[in-house]
């Protein structure tokens, strides 16, 4: 008597690229988000988070622009992340007050020493 084993297939393991894709897409985000609560005053948060987002959008896209990286299992490439940053910002801009931003400047000019020339 003969027995056949039916041929298996190899089954390949799940990648754990998206993962980390999205781990460094969350923490990319908690970064500015932890940095301008720390370091400024309640009422200009969203003002300088809105900056800090568009900065990093600007940032991401150069690097996506240089860097051509495979696309991955989740089809997650640095546009994704340039974008999601860039509607952040437009978020974080349109529930910020303008009083705010003109204050956050304000503030900024205040700082700065007086120049004669």
């Amino acid at each position: 008597m003969s027995s056949t084993i039916p041929d298996r297939t190899l089954r390949k393991t799940p990648s754990l690229e998206p993962f980390g894709m999205l781990l460094l897409f969350g923490a990319l985000t908690a970064l500015p988000i932890v940095l301008t609560l720390r370091l400024v005053e309640p009422a200009l948060a969203l003002p300088v988070l809105s900056l800090l987002l568009f900065v990093q959008a600007a940032i991401t896209a150069i690097a996506a622009r240089v860097i051509h990286v495979r696309t991955s299992v989740a089809n997650l490439t640095l546009w994704d992340f340039a974008g999601a940053f860039t509607f952040m910002g437009c978020a974080a801009a349109i529930l910020g007050e303008p009083d705010q931003a003109a204050l956050f400047f304000e503030e900024e000019a205040a700082m700065r020493p007086v120049s004669r020339p």
